[in-house]
C-alpha cells in the first residue's frame, strides 16, 4: 500500500518502540496482511534468552492485535462496518485472547508476515483470527476480539 507508515499512524495509536507493524502489504473487506522486520538491536534481546535471543511470543501476538486494529480502522473508514469512523468513535482495543498457539521462534533480523482475518462482527465487538509467519511457516496462531475505546485520537500523538 502506498504511504503505509502514514496509514498506520492515522489508523492506530501505537508508536515506536511499541509499534509492531512496519507496513501493510494487502487489505480487503475481511483481511489484512502486514510485515515487520525485527531489529537486531532491540533492548528486549538483552534479557530474553541473551545467549540465544528470541522475540517473546507475547510480542508476536501484539503484532497480530495491531494488524487487527488496522483492519478494523480501515473497514470503519470505508464504511464497511456497522460502526462509524475511527476518528468519531475511538480506536479498536483488545478485549479477549483465545487459543494462542506458538509454533516457531522468531530471531533478531528476521521479517515476519502478519495475517489477520475478520471472522464476525457482533454489536460493538469484532472477532478475529490471525497468525504470524516467519520464512513462510507459522510461528503463532491466535484468535481474539476487539471493541472500540473512547480514547481521543489526539491523546495518542
Amino acid at each position: 500500500m502506498a504511504d503505509s507508515k502514514e496509514f498506520i499512524y492515522e489508523a492506530i495509536p501505537h508508536r515506536p518502540p511499541f509499534l509492531w507493524v512496519d507496513k501493510v502489504l494487502r487489505f480487503d473487506d475481511k483481511s489484512l496482511v502486514a510485515e515487520k522486520t525485527i531489529p537486531v538491536d532491540l533492548d528486549i534481546f538483552q534479557g530474553h534468552y541473551p545467549e540465544y535471543p528470541i522475540l517473546p511470543g507475547v510480542i508476536l501476538c501484539e503484532s497480530v492485535f495491531q494488524a487487527g486494529a488496522l483492519l478494523i480502522s480501515q473497514l470503519m473508514r470505508q464504511g464497511k462496518t456497522e460502526k462509524t469512523s475511527a476518528a468519531e468513535q475511538g480506536f479498536p482495543v483488545l478485549t479477549r485472547i483465545n487459543s494462542a498457539k506458538f509454533k516457531r521462534q522468531v530471531r533478531p533480523g528476521e521479517t515476519i508476515i502478519i495475517e489477520v482475518n475478520l471472522k464476525e462482527e457482533v454489536g460493538s465487538a469484532w472477532f478475529l483470527k490471525g497468525r504470524v509467519l516467519v520464512h513462510g511457516k507459522t510461528a503463532v496462531k491466535v484468535e481474539f476480539a476487539c471493541a472500540l475505546s473512547a480514547m481521543d485520537p489526539k491523546q495518542a500523538e
